[in-house]
């Protein structure tokens, strides 16, 4: 591993130690997860960044937008949801729209559990977001969104 990436790890790691609201522990998380994830995949500088860049983006949309509602409709649109097509859904309280489109269910080599991809498109305070997720089922049947 070079010294940058060790660097970007090292900063993010202390921010998320340092956070004090749901959206900067997401951001921080997905920091983290996407520069792992970016490392992994492009061996360099770039893609280390562009991976945490990615991952703060979809770690702070979950961890600070979506509230217990939206995780909610996300998890039945992984559970319930068929491939290919939409669901969306606004939330009741913050105005917040969203849209999933996940892809078909597969086992994850590693864990042997359930997975599924999905594209999110958010409408958080009129400013449209789109990411590409993966979710996996947790030991308790829930879908948890993991750090690509």
């Amino acid at each position: 591993m070079n010294k940058m990436f060790l660097s970007v790890l090292l900063l993010c790691s202390l921010f998320v130690s340092s956070c004090a609201t749901k959206g900067q522990t997401g951001a921080g998380a997905g920091a983290i997860g996407g520069a792992l994830a970016g490392q992994a995949i492009g061996h360099s500088t770039e893609a280390t960044l562009i991976g945490a860049a990615v991952g703060t983006m979809l770690g702070y949309m979950v961890g600070n937008e979506m509230d217990k509602y939206d995780r909610e409709q996300l998890n039945h649109s992984y559970e319930r949801g068929v491939s290919g097509q939409s669901s969306s859904w606004r939330n009741p309280d913050s105005g917040n729209t969203y849209e999933v489109r996940p892809q078909p269910a597969y086992s994850d080599p590693a864990t042997r559990k359930p997975c599924r991809q999905a594209e999110i498109i958010a409408v958080i305070n009129g400013k449209t977001e789109r990411t590409y997720t993966t979710a996996c089922r947790d030991d308790n049947g829930h879908w948890q969104l993991q750090n690509q």
